[in-house]
Parts: structure tokens; sequence; C-alpha cells
């Protein structure tokens, strides 16, 4: 049986940071990055914007060259899973039938697209946003003539898409069933802006819509049937609904988690040796007053990555593993707009507005009993750098002041 001092299952943006960061910090032992896709890891926020809209080639996504990792001597195993964990044994079983023993597990597995579950969704047609293969299909379908697209989700993945297929010339609409877009991570203010920037460009979308099944003409979809009983026609469907945490193996083999798997502040599962990262893991988030939650962003993957790294590089260099504490931050490009989010915003009592919301350069802050918590800033970076010293320091500005765009964040502190 083939033995990795450190076993790192996931190739994306939180297991190739691990191993770039075990290296880094002076780790010499062996690594290994088993990877569910054929490709070595690459950046997923790119897929669904420019790699979609053909502004990228795909050689332009990798988080590091191939040859990169071979120089750092970081073995990988693609298109491989792990189907199983023997963690008292400190072993793993892959989908190819061999197995392999560690002496430390990452478990960086992100999740899998949520699908449908209603009649139809079985049908050709059908896609999802998550890898390279997913956007590659759907590509091939446009250049063969797909015209009609139904996007399913008015999160950011189902907004992202909608407008580089808008900006495409296809024929878009973009369903959401709760009565606004993005309901779950912004407030009415910024959910409110998008959903008239999209409808300008062009974009059906529609809210407080529910989909009761996909219709096909016997093996494609042919369309989308509403509860209302109107047929919306399509010749490709994109679901963009959230994802399922992929932990089923950590999970059967006893870790703890119900949203993911749990970990404490130093990104330990309740397993023995075994951690968790990025979009999958479940943790303690000081931004968001404690609450047990996911955070699903490439800024979570990779500070996690570090935490865990020098966690485990700490017994050889010296230095005490300190508590997972990172700032979260987030970004959506959509057309000519650049979005940036600093901090979370869960139990914010109100908001304020700073600049022209119809100029289409503006901040909504969050505020939660006075405190600043969050801001989303619309094409106003200088509001973002600041503004996240703000929800740092806990501030509580004077609201006049906080309201008047002339007056720089950095001074209310």
């Amino acid at each position: 049986m083939d033995y990795v001092d450190v076993a790192i299952v996931g190739a994306g943006h939180g297991g190739a940071q691990c191993a770039l960061a075990l290296r880094q910090n002076g780790f010499e032992g062996t690594i290994t990055v088993i990877g569910r896709e054929p490709e070595h890891p690459y950046e997923r926020p790119p897929l669904s914007k420019e790699y979609f809209a053909r502004e990228k080639t795909f050689d332009r996504l990798y988080i590091r060259p191939p040859t990169f990792w071979a120089e750092k001597d970081v073995t990988f195993r693609l298109n491989t899973e792990v189907t199983a964990v023997d963690p008292a044994a400190k072993e793993l079983t892959l989908s190819n039938g061999t197995a392999m023993s560690y002496g430390k597990l990452v478990w960086a597995t992100g999740g899998d697209p949520r699908r449908l579950s209603c009649a139809g969704s079985d049908l050709a047609g059908i896609h999802a946003v998550r890898t390279r293969e997913d956007c590659d299909t759907l590509m091939a379908e446009i250049d063969a003539g797909t015209r009609r697209i139904v996007v399913i989700g008015g999160g950011y993945i189902g907004l992202e898409a909608a407008a580089v297929l808008s900006k495409m010339g296809l024929e878009v609409t973009l369903l959401e069933a709760l009565p606004r877009v993005l309901a779950r991570v912004a407030g009415e203010e910024l959910s409110e802006f998008y959903e008239a920037e999209h409808r300008a460009h062009g974009v059906d979308l529609r809210t407080g819509v529910a989909v009761d099944c996909l219709e096909g003409d016997g093996s494609r979809v042919t369309g989308v049937k509403l509860v209302d009983g109107e047929i919306v026609p399509a010749d490709a469907v994109i679901v963009g609904i959230g994802i399922v945490p992929a932990v089923g193996p950590l999970i059967l083999a006893g870790a703890s988690g119900a949203n993911g798997v749990d970990v404490d502040e130093l990104c330990r599962t309740s397993l023995p040796n075994i951690y968790a990262i990025g979009d999958c893991a479940a943790f303690a988030c000081d931004y968001a007053g404690g609450t047990v939650m996911r955070v699903e962003s490439v800024q979570n993957a990779n500070d996690m990555a570090t935490c865990v790294a020098k966690g485990i590089c700490s017994p050889q260099n010296g230095e005490d593993q300190k508590p997972y504490k990172a700032f979260p931050w987030f970004w959506s490009n959509q057309y000519d707009l650049k979005l940036q989010t600093a901090g979370i915003n869960m139990g914010f009592d109100r908001t304020v507005i700073r600049g022209d919301v119809a100029g289409r350069s503006f901040t909504v802050v969050y505020l939660k009993d006075g405190r600043v918590v969050a801001l989303d800033c619309v094409n106003m970076v200088k509001d973002y750098v600041q503004g996240r010293k703000l929800v740092e320091a806990g501030a509580t500005p004077d609201l006049e002041r906080l309201s008047d765009a002339g007056s720089p964040l950095k001074e209310l502190i």
C-alpha cells in the first residue's frame, strides 16, 4: 500500500493552496493531491465569466502550471475519488480500487452542484457551471445552435452566467423562486439594483416563480414548466441553486457535521489527524457572531489551507498554529459592474447607502446594533478597501457621515 505523509483530497483552490503552503513553510515530507477531475488545479470563478465568454483560454486558468507541482515534489492522482476513509488505520480507499495510507489528511473537496429533483431533471441539455467539463459541454451546444437558455437560480452563479450569455446575444430567461435575487446573501437594495441591470441587458428575469418540471422531446430538454402551467421554451437549462458539500466518506467514517463537516478553530475535524477546509468545512465564524457556517469563497479556502499547513509544519519549525480568524471577502463581476463584499451581513438590522445607485457606483453598508458588519461595494473600490477596516474594528460610525460618499470611510473608524 502506498503511504504519503500528507494526503490532500480535492484539487481545487484549497487543496492547491494547502500543498503550496506546506512547501512554503518548510514541509519536506511527501504530499499527494487526489482530484476527481483530469486537470491540475485551476481557478473556478472565471469559469462562469472569462472562460465561458472565451476571453481566457483554459491554460490561463491554472493556479500554477502543471510543471510547477513536479518541481515542488507534489504528486497528483487525478481522475480519482476517495470512496472511504478509515481514520483508525489512517487509510483511504480510492475509486480505482487501490488504497493509500497517510500521516495527515486534509479534506478539501468543496461541493457538488445541487440538482433538481423534479420530473425531467435527467434530460440532456441540463447543465451546472462548476467544472471545466460543465462549461465545455454548454459552450459546444451554443456553438451548435443553442439560443434559448433558461437559468434556474438567482444567486451569484446564475446571475454571472446570465450576464455572460446575454452579452453573447442569446435569449436568456432567469427564474428565481424567492421574491428577489440574492435574497440569502444581500439586502433588498442590492437585489433590486441587479434585477434592474439584468432586465436592462435583455434578460427575462422573473422572481417568485417555482418550477414544476422540465419537459423534453424524449431525450433532450425543450422547456421549463412553471407551477402556474406556463412553459418557458429552452434549448438548454443552467441550474444554479447552490452546492451540496462533498463530505460523504468523512461523515460515514464518523466525522461530526450536518451542513458539511464541522471543524474547530484549527480546522480539525472530530476525527484524529484529519482536517477540512474550504466550501465543505463548517466553523464558528467570528464575523458572523460565532455562528457555525460554511463560507463559500476562494478567500476562505485559501486562508484555511494556509492555517492547516502551518499547523502541520509547526512541530518542525517550532511555531504554534494560530486559530483561523481570516477576514471574509467575496466578489462578483457582471457586465461592467464589479461587486466587492467585505464581511458577512448575517443578522443586520439596518442599511446605509453611499454613492449613486442610478450612476451604478454605490455602497451598501450593513449594520447590526449600530456596528458595521459588512459592505457591498459596486464599482466603489476605495470604499471596499477602507470599509474592511470598519468591519474589522467593529466600528459604530455616525450615520449621517456614513451616508455621505464624500466622507472617506477611513475617517469613520
